[in-house]
C-alpha cells in the first residue's frame, strides 16, 4: 500500500488516518511464513510543528513452530510503531528517520520491517517449555521419557573425572 503524503508535507492537511489490512502472507522469516492472516494497521500520520510523524498500532497473528518442542504456535500479537517521516536528509543518521521518495510511503514495507524486527530470536510455545529428549525425541512437556540422562558431554569429561 503506497500512501501519498504530499499534502501533509506542504501543510495542506494536518493528519491522515490509517485503518487498513495488509497481506503479508508472502513474507518469509525463520524458515516459515508467520503472517498468514491479514495484518491490521490502525493509526495516523500527523503534521505537528513542521514534523510529520507516523504512529500506529499493528495487530497480527503469529503462526510458527516452537524452537524447543516443535509444536505449532498461533498467537495474537500487538506492535506499536512510531516513525518520523522526511523527504530529504542533510547529514542526519538515516536510522532515525524514514526517507520518502516523491512524498510516497510504502506502508506495507515499513510494517513488514517493524514486524520482523519485533520478533524474538527464539520462539517458544511457553517460557516453561522443556523441549524434546535428545536421546529419543519425546516431548518432555508431556512427561519424562525414561532415557538415562547420565551421559557426560565429551567436552566436560575431564571435569567429571575430578568429581569421581
Amino acid at each position: 500500500m503506497l500512501l501519498q503524503l504530499k499534502s501533509l508535507f506542504l501543510g495542506e492537511t494536518e493528519h491522515l488516518p490509517i485503518d487498513c489490512e495488509l497481506d503479508l502472507s508472502g513474507v518469509e522469516w525463520s524458515g516459515g511464513y508467520p503472517f498468514r492472516d491479514p495484518v491490521k494497521v490502525k493509526g495516523q500520520i500527523k503534521l505537528s510543528a513542521g514534523v510529520v510523524t507516523l504512529t500506529a498500532e499493528v495487530r497480527y497473528r503469529y503462526n510458527g513452530t516452537c524452537d524447543r518442542c516443535m509444536r505449532d504456535i498461533s498467537r495474537e500479537q500487538l506492535l506499536y510503531m512510531e516513525h518520523i517521516l522526511v523527504v530529504s536528509l542533510n547529514h542526519e543518521d538515516n536510522d532515525s528517520f524514514v526517507l520518502l521518495e516523491n512524498y510516497q510511503l510504502p506502508l506495507d514495507a515499513l510494517v513488514e520491517e517493524d514486524l520482523i524486527l519485533d520478533q524474538p530470536s527464539k520462539v517458544l510455545c511457553s517460557e516453561e517449555c522443556r523441549g524434546l529428549c535428545p536421546m529419543c525425541g519425546k516431548d518432555l512437556n508431556e512427561g519424562l521419557c525414561g532415557c538415562r540422562q547420565e551421559t557426560v558431554d565429551p567436552r566436560l569429561a575431564a571435569l567429571q573425572q575430578l568429581l569421581d
